[in-house]
């Protein structure tokens, strides 16, 4: 007991010799010897801390062993011992890496972002790993000014829409070009499958640039017309090795984003019928009613029960889906060597209870540096298989909305007959269906993914100023695409039991740059000069079975006309480039560009196309000797870019077919092609203004800018006599202007608080300045097939403009009706009735960190803009909508009696209404929709684990956060879903098309680092 006592003793002495506090004071300078107001002064390792007043003074009581720490935004930090002393003079060094920042551009040239003489914006990358998405291309919403993200409501494996700055092609290929480490890669689309940017993993970014428009991209050639999104990836570190894990866990839950009426059950006329296929009939007050399962197939298992409201269709069809995300990474390296290897699984489910995507993916960088030669090699691999993505035409949703208030779940749950088809509460039909019919295992899709992405590169330093640099990627993407349809009911027979489809899509880059880099007294000069191919191949084959012979049985050979088809193309683009730039004094720049293309998908006479660029910045605070608290740069450039077009569109092909599986047979194509086919040019201008003060804690970034595209490449319908649908035509202009703003802030920061926030804003306008001598309208032929209404652009008019067919009306705008007072439709309404495009787009982001504790906020907003809503016609058709509430017992419409010119007083009922003016062929302007939402994107808490924690572990740092996502609207016009697209494609935003429920997700991440 003794000797416990004594050691006690002696360890309380140490500590109270080490915690000898004194009191100290001092003041810290900046090299001019200026005072610095607000630095952070603490004690490394401590709580204790203070803040250097308007003198830049500071008193603190501290260890007198301890160590001081000095810091300030814009400065190096400073480290240093206190060793007893009492009084200090700390001069701040300027911190010319913060002030001068280095950004990745086209090609992966890393420039400094005060040279840039255009709009770029970097992406903070550091939540990607905590608030996670199934894309990458889902985290950048709400985080770049003036850009259209459109989420998919196509479940888990669906495609997402990324449009950088308006849409200035007419021909639909107006999505931005995606670059990892410096080469392209590919982002077809497999049908309304997620395209190939999505297979990146987010815990393998280091850093994202968005270059948003073809001034900044003009170096990556004719795909970059709308812009280009460059990513790099994270490498080894020399002198260090670290093991990292990302672990993420969270549950996504359909809401109900569409109001439904409870109230009136199944029937017509206010009277049950189990014959009438909508919800007119009487009030659901519990009265009983048969089953229809037992009247309509004869199953005595289901008994009549009490007629009243299902109120929880949503909650009864669809799941709660998990999700979960296991990522481990290595990392280290030395002087010469360094490398990254990491492994992510990600398994993810659908709301449908039959929906998944689980995704794989292996990465391994590995770089070599010596004195004269750097080598770089990377691999990434990919594995995805997606299961059962829903389809929107006749999906379940789509059959969800129809059915009669007063149909129970619990019998529908169990899709299939005693005569082995399935049964439906309307009885057999080739349109209404049995929603839980779709989630039986024979019927479905399965896509299997295997993709291989690999690049090196070579860079021999010839001297410290030049240096040749030769990259080569090879992107190769092969989808495996199962469909089949193998139980349905007697009314159907589906065209195929089963349909596979094989393709493969290759990319292969490479570039050979020559740069050059270095100062001449007040002048720097930065150059490139090389040349670049592109090689694109894609092939496919696909089998088709026929009708099933053995019922139940799911086999290519159980098919009755078994068909074999297969597709291949290819194409090449050549090119020759280069750039440069020269720095004046560090504050004014002028960049030139040029690059020369040759496609193979153009003619001789035509392939070769030229884009040249220019741009000028000056570093105003620095020419005008502003104070240094202030930064100040004005921007211009110009520039031009060429794009061609798809393979073969030069000349007739074929393709081929068989008649009765006996003679091969060879069809045109059904486009009149165009032999001396011009390639499409897009010239672009900006100006625009970089304003920043208070050492960063206030910053404003503007860009004005406007473009306009020529010979746009289009396929107009003509007669049929001519044995052709379509001719492509080189035809068209388009203007495009806009304007972006972004604003940052940090309102608070001291010792323990920083409060940071960020506002980006902006619009965009496109409209059509000139068609054709003979066409002033272009349809777009896509939509043709879409019954409520097409997409169009007239000469003069707005890109995304709504055609649909609308109430007919007299000269004051007053709807007419016929005698029974039922409106009229002018069925072939030419009208103009709406715009997809949206007014403006912005977001308010905002980070509050009080120590280990940070909480982040993020709200997106869409403002303007209509689209037309499949779910709304044909919900008020079926007399579910809780817009059908009103006039059940009696209404008038508001109109004038066409035959008589007075004001309309004859009664009909809501069925009566609503049966004339929705359904499957709606009157499109009832259902034009107000497409604004404001939508809490992103939330999420976390929380860093202190570090004495695991002092004594191989552990470095831990943090855990709580994160949630499309948590909900603050705001939404429309009374359905506000991210309805159900693909990429420009023109379908104009659709909502029995789109998915909303959905919110709320998980848990955790991040160890060893």
């Amino acid at each position: 007991m003794k000797t416990f006592l004594v050691a006690m003793l002696t360890l309380f002495s140490i500590g109270m010799y080490a915690q000898e506090k004194i009191k100290i004071t001092g003041i810290v300078k900046d090299t001019n010897g200026e005072t610095v107001i607000g630095a952070n002064v603490s004690v490394k390792g401590t709580t204790i801390g203070a803040i250097t007043n308007i003198d830049g003074a500071f008193t603190i009581e501290v260890p007198s062993d301890g160590k001081l720490v000095i810091s300030y935004i814009g400065y190096v930090k400073q480290e240093i011992g206190i060793q007893g002393k009492q009084n200090f003079t700390i001069t701040l060094k300027e911190d010319s890496e913060m002030l001068s920042e280095v950004v990745v551009t086209a090609l992966g040239i890393k420039r400094e972002k005060k040279a840039l003489g255009y709009a770029m914006q970097e992406v903070k990358t550091e939540s990607f790993s905590e608030n996670r998405s199934t894309s990458v291309s889902n985290l950048l919403q709400g985080k770049i000014a003036g850009v259209q993200i459109s989420q998919s409501a196509g479940g888990v494996s669906g495609s997402t829409r990324v449009v950088l700055r308006g849409l200035n092609s007419l021909s639909g290929n107006n999505s931005p070009l995606w670059v990892v480490d410096g080469l392209p890669i590919l982002d077809n689309k497999n049908g309304d499958y997620a395209s190939g940017a999505s297979d990146l993993n987010p815990d393998d970014i280091e850093s994202i640039s968005v270059l948003k428009g073809a001034n900044a991209a003009a170096l990556y050639g004719s795909r970059a017309q709308s812009g280009a999104i460059l990513i790099t990836t994270k490498k080894g570190k020399a002198g260090s090795f670290q093991v990292e894990y990302n672990g993420y866990v969270s549950m996504t839950k359909a809401y109900n984003s569409y109001e439904f009426q409870d109230t009136y059950g199944q029937g017509s006329n206010g009277a049950y019928s189990m014959e009438a296929r909508q919800s007119w009939g009487p009030k659901m007050e519990g009265q009983t009613i048969q089953n229809w399962r037992n009247v309509l197939y004869g199953d005595k298992a289901y008994q009549d029960y009490a007629m009243l409201p299902q109120t929880d269709q949503v909650d009864d069809f669809f799941r709660t889906a998990l999700n979960y995300v296991n990522s481990v990474s290595v990392s280290g390296g030395g002087e010469k060597l360094n490398a990254r290897f990491s492994f992510t699984d990600s398994r993810n489910e659908g709301i449908l209870p039959n929906e998944s995507l689980n995704k794989q993916n292996y990465n391994l960088n590995v770089e070599f540096k010596s004195k004269y030669l750097t080598v770089g090699g990377k691999v990434t691999y990919f594995r995805e298989k997606a299961k059962n993505k829903p389809a929107w035409n006749q999906g379940p949703w789509q059959q969800i909305i129809q059915i009669p208030r007063s149909i129970r779940f619990a019998d529908l749950r169990n899709p299939m007959g005693q005569e082995g088809y399935t049964v439906n509460w309307s009885g057999d039909s080739e349109s209404v269906l049995n929603p839980y019919q779709f989630l039986l295992d024979g019927n479905g899709n399965e896509l299997n993914r295997n993709r291989l992405l690999g690049m090196l590169t070579l860079t021999g330093h010839i001297t410290d100023y030049l240096k040749l640099t030769g990259r080569i990627g090879l992107d190769r993407l092969s989808d495996d695409l199962e469909e089949y349809s193998t139980y349905h009911n007697k009314a159907t027979t589906p065209r195929n039991l089963i349909r596979i489809t094989n393709s493969t899509r290759e990319e292969l880059n490479a570039d050979l740059m020559l740069n050059f880099d270095k100062r001449f007294k007040d002048f720097s000069v930065t150059a490139n000069l090389g040349i670049a191919a592109r090689y694109n191949k894609f092939k496919s084959l696909k089998a088709e079975s026929g009708a099933a012979i053995i019922p139940g049985f799911t086999a290519l050979g159980n098919g009755t006309s078994k068909l074999a088809t297969q597709d291949k193309n290819s194409s090449r683009v050549n090119s020759v480039l280069g750039n440069a730039t020269l720095g004046y004094k560090g504050y004014a720049f002028l960049d030139v560009s040029a690059r020369n293309d040759w496609s193979s998908t153009l003619p001789p006479s035509n392939w070769s196309y030229f884009y040249p660029s220019v741009s000028l910045s000056g570093i105003l605070s620095d020419i005008l000797k502003m104070p240094r608290e202030y930064f100040l740069k004005i921007r211009g450039s110009w520039a031009q870019v060429g794009n061609d077009t798809t393979p073969y569109s030069l000349y007739n092909v074929y393709t081929l077919g068989n008649i009765q599986g006996i003679h091969t047979v060879g069809q045109t194509s059904n486009t009149y092609p165009l032999a001396d086919l011009k390639p499409e040019k897009t010239t672009s201008w900006e100006v625009g203004f970089d304003y920043r003060m208070f050492n960063n804690r206030l910053g404003f970034d503007f860009t004005y800018y406007r473009s306009t595209t020529v010979d746009q490449i289009l396929s107009i319908t003509i007669p049929g006599s001519s044995g052709y649908t379509y001719k492509k035509i080189n035809s068209g202009k388009m203007e495009s202007k806009g304007v972006e703003l972004m604003i940052s802030g940090t309102p608070v920061q001291t010792k323990d608080w920083r409060w940071d926030v960020n506002l980006n804003w902006g619009t965009n306008s496109t409209r059509n300045i000139e068609l054709n001598e003979k066409i002033k309208r272009y349809t777009f032929t896509s939509t043709n097939s879409i019954r409520i209404g097409s997409v169009v652009i007239d000469e003069g008019g707005k890109f995304g403009d709504i055609v649909a067919t609308a109430y007919q009306k007299n000269e004051d705008g007053r709807i007419l009706v016929n005698e029974k007072g039922l409106p009229l439709i002018n069925t072939k309404s030419s009208q103009v009735i709406g715009n997809m495009m949206p007014d403006w787009t912005g977001s308010f982001s905002t980070t509050l960190s009080y120590k280990n504790i940070v909480f982040n906020a993020l709200v997106d907003v869409r403002w303007g803009g209509e689209f037309l809503s499949l779910t709304d016609a044909l919900a008020c058709g079926a007399g579910t909508s809780a817009r059908t509430m009103k006039g059940r017992d009696g209404m008038v419409v508001n109109g004038i009696v066409k035959s008589t010119g007075e004001e309309n007083s004859k009664e009909i009922t809501a069925q009566q209404f609503y049966s004339t003016i929705s359904g499957q062929y709606p009157v499109g302007e009832e259902f034009l929709h107000d497409a604004s939402y404001v939508k809490l994107r992103e939330l999420s808490i976390g929380y860093t684990l202190p570090d004495l924690w695991f002092k004594q572990t191989p552990i470095s740092k831990v943090k855990v956060a709580i994160v949630g996502r499309d948590l909900f609207n603050i705001y939404k016009a429309a009374p359905v879903n506000a991210e309805f697209a159900q693909n990429s494609q420009d023109v379908y935003q104009a659709y909502e098309l029995a789109a998915l429920p909303s959905t919110r997700t709320i998980g848990f991440s955790l991040n160890v680092k060893f």
